[in-house]
C-alpha cells in the first residue's frame, strides 16, 4: 500500500510540475516579434496637404495603405494646424491608440515632445531640425541637400548674365541647407557666378514668392530656384528656366521647369512601419532615409526636356552639358566619390 501511495504522489508531482514546465502559446497567434494586426497611423501638418512637404509626407502615408491594404492599416490626418494646437491635436490620436503619429513640429518642438511623453505606446516622428531623439520620438526631415547641389551647378553653367537666384520659406536650418548647397554647386560650376537669395517669412504663400521671384529677374536673375510654391509661376510669365523643389513640379510649367530636388518619404515610412510590425522600434535620426544613397532623394526626370522645354533653354541646355553634368554628379554621389557637405547656416545674398 505504501509503494502505491508513493506511485500517486511522485505521479501527482509530475503532473504538477509538467504544467509549469509547458506553457501552450496562443494557438495560431502572432509571435512575439509580430506587431500589431492593424496599425493606426496619422498625420499633423500646420500647412494645406497641397503646399510641398507636407504634400511628400501625405503621400508616403497615402503610399503605406496602398502597398499593405486597408486591412492592415488606417490612416488619417489632419492638415492646417496652428503650431500652438500641435500637441492637443497629438493627445487626441495618442487617446485613440494610433500607433504612429507623424507630426510637424518645426515651430512647437517643445510642447509636442512633452506630448509625446504623454502616450509612451504611440510613436511620434516628429519633422523638426532638432536632431534630438529618443524614448518613443524619432526625427526626420527633408535631407534634399545633395540634388540641391546639384541643381546648383546646372545653374552655374546656365546663366548668362551670372546672377541666379533662391527664394526661400523661412531661413531655418532645414531649408539652410538646401539653399547653401544649391549655392556650393552653383560655384563650383561657375566661380564667377552671383546667387541672391530671399525668404518670404512664410512656408505657403504663393503670390508672395511669386512677386519675390519677379523682384530677382528684374535685378538681373536669369536662373532661379523655388523652394517655395509660386516661383514657377513667376519664371512661366517671364520664360526663364526654374527648378522646383520637394516634388517633380514640371507639369507646372512644362516649358520652363528643368527638373529639382525630389523628396521621397517612403523609404522613411517605410522603414517606420517596419519596425512597429517586428516590434523592433528604435527611437533614431531617420535623415539617412531621406538621402539619395537610400532613395529619399533625387533629381526629378528630365521628362523628354529636348522637346516640351523652350527651344532657347533646349540649346542653352546643350551648349552647356547641363543633363551630362548632373548624370555625372549624381553617379558620383550614389557611389560615395562625393560627399555634399551640410551647411546649415543662414545663407546671404552675393
Amino acid at each position: 500500500m505504501y509503494i502505491a501511495l508513493g506511485i500517486i504522489v511522485i505521479l501527482i508531482v509530475a503532473i504538477v510540475a509538467g504544467v509549469y514546465l509547458y506553457q501552450p502559446t496562443t494557438p495560431a497567434g502572432p509571435t512575439t516579434t509580430e506587431g500589431p494586426t492593424k496599425i493606426k497611423i496619422a498625420f499633423i501638418t500646420t500647412a494645406p496637404a497641397e503646399e510641398a512637404w507636407s504634400g511628400v509626407v501625405h503621400k508616403a502615408m497615402k503610399h503605406a495603405v496602398e502597398v499593405y491594404g486597408e486591412d492592415k492599416i488606417e490612416y488619417k490626418w489632419t492638415e492646417n494646424v496652428q503650431y500652438a494646437d500641435v500637441p492637443r491635436i497629438m493627445r487626441e490620436y495618442g487617446t485613440n491608440n494610433f500607433n504612429v503619429v507623424v507630426v510637424d513640429a518645426f515651430g512647437c518642438d517643445d510642447t509636442a515632445r512633452a506630448a509625446a511623453k504623454d502616450y509612451p505606446n504611440t510613436y511620434f516622428v516628429i519633422g523638426t531640425d532638432n536632431h534630438v531623439f529618443g524614448d518613443n520620438v524619432a526625427v526626420f526631415d527633408d535631407w534634399i541637400h545633395e540634388p540641391a547641389y546639384i541643381a546648383g551647378m546646372m545653374a552655374g553653367k546656365l546663366t548668362k548674365t551670372n546672377i541666379v537666384g533662391v527664394v526661400g520659406g523661412f531661413a531655418i536650418p532645414e531649408v539652410n541647407r538646401l539653399i547653401n548647397a544649391f549655392k556650393a554647386g552653383a560655384k563650383a560650376s561657375n566661380p564667377n557666378v552671383k546667387v541672391k537669395i530671399a525668404f518670404i517669412g512664410e512656408w505657403f504663400n504663393p503670390p508672395k514668392a511669386k512677386e519675390a521671384a519677379i523682384s530677382q529677374i528684374d535685378a538681373g536673375a536669369d536662373v532661379i530656384y523655388g523652394e517655395r510654391q509660386g516661383v514657377i509661376e513667376a519664371c512661366r510669365e517671364r520664360g526663364i528656366p526654374v527648378f522646383g523643389n520637394l516634388q517633380d513640379q514640371w507639369e507646372l510649367a512644362p516649358d520652363v521647369v528643368l527638373t529639382g530636388p525630389v523628396w521621397d518619404m517612403w523609404p522613411t515610412v517605410n522603414h517606420v512601419l517596419d519596425m512597429v510590425m517586428q516590434k523592433k522600434w528604435v527611437a533614431e535620426d531617420l535623415r539617412f532615409y531621406s538621402m539619395m544613397q537610400k532613395g529619399g532623394a533625387y533629381l526629378a526626370p528630365w521628362h523628354d526636356w529636348e522637346t516640351r522645354l523652350k527651344p532657347d533653354i533646349v540649346q542653352l541646355m546643350k551648349d552647356t552639358g547641363a543633363v551630362t553634368l548632373a548624370e555625372d554628379t549624381v553617379k558620383q554621389i550614389m557611389s560615395g566619390a562625393l560627399a555634399v557637405p551640410t551647411d546649415e547656416a543662414i545663407p546671404v545674398s552675393d
